[in-house]
């Protein structure tokens, strides 16, 4: 197991949060011929009349180019992008203005080994695709269609062959959760440069779906802990991953058992277990257990370092949310992200509600601002998903002597 230093747990973001973000996310189109049953954009088979226009696009690109460095990653993603024509120009423009552009295409007939080639060398030098299960049935019931689990797997291969970083993004819901062990392998096989799990939140499509309790998301992210000198893992809408780390950091440091520091459930011992257990397999088969050095994950959240724009050119905090802070046609991207008033609330993480203002970690964590929406109607309030009870309320004999806080 490696030891890390609590203050190198969590890295933390150099720049002004309040002048430019780390990450811009830039829906091109809600366009896609698949029908996911958690799609964040409830996506169409057809453009919308309003979507950015090739110039727009352009202008928004310039307009993030203009943070000046350092410059905002920008993330194409959809609906699915390759359902715009003018892909490759929107991507070698963005690459020709020094941005680090990455795509996030869905796998549909369009994505073929030439087409990752050209993005490629149109500039996109990473990628990300979808895999939510370990098994055919799994995967292709989540996205509407069969045979898409074997395309993924295919299309991986093509990135890993042609040098494209790849990430895998994995939708972790109570139908999905058993089989995060061999996923695990899968991403070995993929040699994946980073897997970022989402924890669902209960938007467009995704209300149908079952979520873990924030007991069982807990366990997950105390799993994905033990799993992170094996492979980068990173989380999406469960910032208190970075909590997880830092505690388990420090009892580290202090010669305790990372994993005792609170009493794990069921679904940790499932895991661990049927880790252990692909693992012995995957060692059986002739491979090593990998080993590197665990990347510690950034301290962005919804409009924190990190905004969405959809396809209309709306501007939001992330993905998840119903309202928007301006649209960049009007006002442009850099004034937005700057100036609205919803977007510099969500940097004052001590002006939360509830014990997410309260809380010891929320400089480094400061909760799902999406699940907190999406289940009270509060932006600003506690996350539901989260176990942890912050010092500040506990009883005094409730608090541990070693109770942690966060890096400065």
């Amino acid at each position: 197991m490696t030891t890390i230093a609590p203050d190198k747990a969590v890295r933390r973001l150099k720049h002004d949060i309040d002048d430019r973000p780390m990450i811009v996310i830039w829906e091109v189109t809600r366009a896609c011929q698949l029908a996911c049953k958690h799609c964040r954009a409830e996506a169409q088979p057809q453009a919308h009349p309003e979507q950015l226009t090739t110039e727009q696009g352009k202008a928004l690109l310039d307009d993030i180019a203009s943070f000046g460095k350092p410059l905002p990653i920008v993330i194409l993603t959809g609906g699915d992008p390759f359902e715009r024509p003018d892909l490759y120009e929107l991507l070698s423009h963005g690459a020709s203005l020094g941005l680090h552009m990455a795509l996030s295409p869905s796998v549909t007939p369009k994505l073929t080994q030439e087409t990752v080639r050209q993005m490629h060398t149109a500039g996109a030098n990473s990628m990300s695709l979808s895999l939510d299960g370990a098994r055919p049935e799994t995967h292709d019931a989540f996205r509407g269609f069969s045979g898409v689990f074997d395309d993924t797997l295919r299309a991986g291969g093509w990135m890993r062959d042609d040098k494209v970083r790849l990430q895998v993004n994995s939708t972790v819901t109570r139908d999905t959760m058993a089989e995060l062990p061999d996923l695990l392998r899968i991403m070995f096989e993929l040699d994946v440069h980073l897997w970022s799990l989402f924890f669902l939140v209960p938007t467009g499509r995704g209300q149908q779906l079952k979520t873990l309790t924030a007991g069982e998301i807990e366990d997950v992210l105390h799993w994905m802990a033990d799993i992170a000198d094996m492979i980068a893992v990173k989380t999406t809408e469960a910032p208190h991953f970075r909590r997880v780390l830092v505690q388990r950091a420090r009892a580290q440091a202090e010669g305790r058992d990372p994993r005792d520091l609170e009493n794990r459930g069921e679904t940790y011992d499932y895991l661990t277990r049927e880790t252990e257990r692909m693992l012995t397999e995957w060692e059986a088969d002739g491979h090593t257990r990998p080993q590197r050095k665990p990347r510690p994950p950034i301290d962005i959240n919804s409009g924190r370092g990190f905004a969405f724009v959809d396809h209309r050119g709306n501007v939001y905090p992330s993905g998840f949310f119903p309202q928007h802070c301006g649209n960049v046609k009007e006002l442009g991207f850099t004034a937005v992200y700057r100036d609205s008033e919803l977007l510099r609330s969500l940097r004052r993480p001590d002006t939360f509600h509830g014990k997410c203002g309260m809380c010891e970690f929320n400089q480094i964590c400061g909760g799902s601002r999406s699940h907190a929406y999406a289940v009270t109607g509060d932006i600003l309030g506690s996350d539901p998903t989260c176990v942890y009870i912050p010092a500040a309320m506990r009883e005094p004999h409730d608090r541990p002597g070693h109770a942690v806080q966060a890096p400065a």
